[in-house]
């Protein structure tokens, strides 16, 4: 089922270059100053506080309450692949964060 469209917006959506510049800012800051929530039991605490797993062909960061898969990152030769959907916010304290 699709959404109707609000009355009267006449605004087109723009492509995803249209947030590249502020993702950018984003995936330049320090993660590990970074309060993760997990997606599937809520708990939120340092990036730092998580649990890693490195003995793999990639990274896994799994939640430290509930186990479960927070990210995933691969780097290959010739693609990076990176999988956040088990968090459900990833946040920076307010200021440069850098």
């Amino acid at each position: 089922m699709t959404q109707p469209e609000p009355p009267g917006d006449t605004l087109a959506p723009e492509d995803g270059n249209a947030v590249g510049g502020p993702l950018g800012d984003v995936f330049v800051r320090d993660v590990t100053l970074a309060v993760v929530r997990c997606g599937t039991c809520g708990r939120e605490g340092s990036f730092a506080e998580s649990d890693v797993w490195q003995h793999g062909p990639g990274v896994v960061l799994r939640c430290h309450a509930c186990a479960a898969v927070l990210l995933r990152l691969v780097v290959g030769p010739h693609r990076t692949c990176l999988d956040a959907s088990g968090l459900a916010t990833l946040t920076w304290p307010a200021g440069d964060g850098t």
